[in-house]
């Protein structure tokens, strides 16, 4: 996968969700050095209300790769203002056994002066089978 770009979330939001899941799930990097690039070493992801740190991170890191075949972000709205960043976005993922896992996530994160992220809060829902969920009731 060719020379990553050294964009920062801050500079390019939009480019940072679409290469970055691809950057440490496909690329020749340590993840470790790919996370560097993009997140501050005290770097916080609450998903959900679950706080993932650095480390916790990194360790699924090595199950996506493992298990992972096919990665598609969808952004549908992305905002820098000063030291925030937000976006809605579709993560889908195909994994290699055929199951294909689409998230809906909703992200608002701080960045740091040099703009890589901080902290990040972050909602989201399995829309895989959007369909059939969110379907008009018939009569």
């Amino acid at each position: 996968m060719g020379q990553p770009l050294s964009r920062t979330p801050g500079d390019d939001l939009i480019g940072y969700l679409t290469r970055y899941p691809h950057e440490l799930t496909f690329g020749d990097e340590e993840p470790a050095v790919v996370f560097g690039r993009y997140h501050t070493d005290d770097f916080v992801l609450r998903n959900d209300g679950i706080p993932l740190d650095k480390q916790r991170l990194l360790d699924h890191v090595k199950v996506g790769r493992r298990n992972a075949a096919q990665i598609d972000v969808e952004v549908h709205d992305a905002l820098i203002s000063g030291g925030q960043v937000a976006a809605r976005y579709t993560l889908t993922a195909v994994m290699r056994r055929g199951q294909v896992i689409a998230t809906e996530i909703h992200m608002f994160g701080q960045l740091t002066t040099d703009g890589r992220l901080l902290r990040v809060e972050q909602l989201s829902r399995d829309v895989s089978r959007k369909g059939s969920i969110d379907a008009e009731p018939t009569a």
